[in-house]
């Protein structure tokens, strides 16, 4: 009898801490949602670097999304872009551009066209660095101002998650996010313009990386130091975690670097997640901007192993 008592007593007060810790979860998901959404604080010369760079974002998405996706993109990441456009087949108020073309995957590389060609004519003074995104991606503006402060807009450059197949020099993932410099995006509506590039395939991130290889744009390879990546087509959970020995999914089986899972898998200075919905974005947006460990000293500087690996191979 003693020992039923017990147990019924310990059943009870477990599934009261229960019911507690659920209602505490939906409170504070809740107090997320409405806190958030607030600008972050940035202290901009903490990094060591000039985050001067300006970095317009632009943002492919459609009237079905704009409620259900877009707006929380808006809440969030894009605040922190120096410009932001979002593109879509018709022009609202919420606001998009309207690029006058049908809605559906088989247009999504004319949407790209579309939207290129309009940010050259309106808005190509406006940044140096041009980012296209999907509406469920999530980016880490300031990290991707850390890569492109060592690099020069004036320069035919390309950005992004590399991969192998069909093009000679590979092309940047769609998911993942990619970055013309300010050359690049010229030569890329020059091309149309001149016919050296086509609309000759559906798939957006393939065909616009077919384009940035004949107007000799140049890939730049976005791993850190330690050779991590910093885009990434899918979440982290499809990365971080180590797996047993298995056939590699496709999306490792396309990358143009040897790939590595596990905690190794991805940079700290990490700029891109795709299929992030609603929800995560918030998750993404405290998790960055908010959550430190009190005390941590934080250990990776890559421009501090830079230097030290340079200093090293100059005295050997």
């Amino acid at each position: 009898m003693g020992m039923m008592t017990g147990f019924l007593c310990l059943h009870s007060l477990l599934n009261s801490m229960v019911s507690v810790e659920k209602v505490s979860v939906r409170k504070g998901a809740l107090h997320a949602l409405a806190v958030h959404t607030e600008p972050s604080k940035k202290d901009n010369s903490a990094g060591g670097f000039s985050n001067s760079s300006r970095i317009l974002c632009w943002i492919l998405t459609g009237p079905k999304n704009l409620e259900s996706r877009t707006k929380h993109l808006k809440q969030t990441w894009t605040k922190h872009c120096h410009r932001v456009l979002y593109m879509s087949s018709v022009k609202t108020d919420f606001p998009t551009v309207g690029l006058n073309v049908s809605e559906g995957r088989e247009n999504l590389y004319w949407k790209t066209i579309r939207a290129f060609q309009y940010i050259h004519q309106h808005h190509m003074d406006e940044a140096d660095w041009f980012l296209k995104a999907d509406d469920d991606t999530y980016v880490v503006i300031e990290n991707l101002q850390y890569i492109v402060s060592k690099l020069d807009p004036g320069k035919p450059l390309y950005l992004g998650r590399r991969f192998r197949p069909f093009i000679s020099q590979g092309y940047m993932s769609g998911g993942a996010g990619y970055v013309l410099s300010r050359e690049a995006l010229r030569r890329f509506v020059n091309g149309f313009h001149t016919g050296e590039c086509t609309h000759f395939s559906d798939i957006e991130d393939m065909a616009l990386g077919s384009c940035m290889e004949k107007m000799k744009v140049e890939p730049v390879d976005t791993r850190d130091v330690k050779g991590r990546q910093t885009f990434h087509p899918y979440p982290l959970d499809h990365y971080v975690i180590r797996q047993l020995p298995r056939a590699r999914p496709w999306h490792l089986l396309y990358d143009y670097y040897p790939p590595n899972e596990g905690p190794n898998c991805c940079s700290d200075f990490a700029v891109s997640f795709h299929y992030i919905y609603p929800v995560q974005q918030y998750v993404l947006e405290y998790f960055t901007y908010h959550l430190r460990p009190y005390g941590y000293f934080y250990r990776y500087r890559p421009d501090e192993s830079r230097d030290t690996n340079t200093t090293d191979n100059s005295s050997g």
